[in-house]
């Protein structure tokens, strides 16, 4: 065989051989990128809430998103939560969606491939009348990864009801998601909360700085000049001016714009 064919084939046979190792060393979930198997379960964040009440019945729906795993993680991960939303408000039945990070975020796209895992728990089955379930818990989900488009590929699995029992089983702790939507309230609250606060601020220092212009003594009525003497009514408030002149006014036969001369005789007669 050609020498560069050998060297070929046993490049691939080591670099196979190398996978190997690494793979039994760091696991498979490593060598992938995906986040380790928890018996737990991930930490999960919601991304959606529906709450339904009707005819008596109170249904709980949330859609979450884990990091990148397996599909038993997933499906272990939901069934966590399922429990948790059960133990806080007791509803009759409790579904959680396990969604990809890129996956859809319209409720009607959310469906078929774009369900990394679905459980459905209802404590208490014997309680609908229609009959609509048996068992109380029933899980599903692909055991493979998820696309770029946020669609999970592979085979998907429905687990037995002993396998079920033995995840939930493992847990260790209930605990829900991190609720980003509670988060994202919260943040909006303490905005409007701040520019409430703002808003009083300003309104108060308006109220001060009117209060002190009332409180600021009017300056004196100017004194009269000449003959124009001020009036008073009897509280002693001004009231207005008096034009009255104390000096005799110029006779109507004068004209005021003379010097006198009216008075005198002309030098000149007829």
């Amino acid at each position: 065989m050609p020498r560069k064919l050998v060297v070929m084939i046993g490049g691939v046979a080591f670099l196979i051989g190398c996978s190997g190792v690494l793979a039994i060393y760091f696991g498979k979930d490593r060598l992938l990128g995906l986040a380790s198997a928890s018996p737990n379960g991930l930490q999960c964040i919601d991304i959606n809430l529906v709450t339904i009440r009707k005819d008596n019945r109170f249904w709980v729906r949330k859609y979450i998103r884990t990091n990148p795993t397996d599909g038993v993680t997933r499906v272990t991960t939901a069934l966590r939560v399922a429990k948790a939303v059960y133990q806080e408000q007791k509803p009759d039945l409790v579904q959680v969606v396990v969604l990809d990070e890129n996956g859809p975020t319209l409720r009607s796209d959310i469906r078929g491939r774009a369900l990394g895992a679905d459980v459905v728990y209802v404590p208490h089955p014997e309680k609908l009348a229609d009959g609509s379930t048996e068992t109380p818990v029933t899980a599903r989900y692909y055991d493979g990864g998820a696309s770029t488009a946020g669609l999970f590929y592979g085979e998907q699995i429905t687990m037995l009801p002993r396998d079920i029992d033995t995840a939930i089983a493992g847990l260790k702790d209930l605990s829900d998601c991190d609720n980003a939507l509670a988060a994202d309230a919260s943040a909006g609250d303490a905005k409007k909360d701040k520019l409430k606060a703002a808003i009083a601020a300003e309104e108060k220092a308006a109220a001060k700085q009117a209060k002190e212009q009332d409180n600021t003594p009017s300056p004196p009525e100017p004194k009269s000049t000449g003959n124009v003497r001020p009036g008073y009514d009897r509280n002693g408030e001004f009231i207005g001016a008096d034009a009255t002149m104390d000096e005799k006014s110029p006779s109507a036969e004068l004209d005021p714009t003379m010097t006198g001369a009216a008075d005198r005789r002309s030098p000149v007669t007829n």
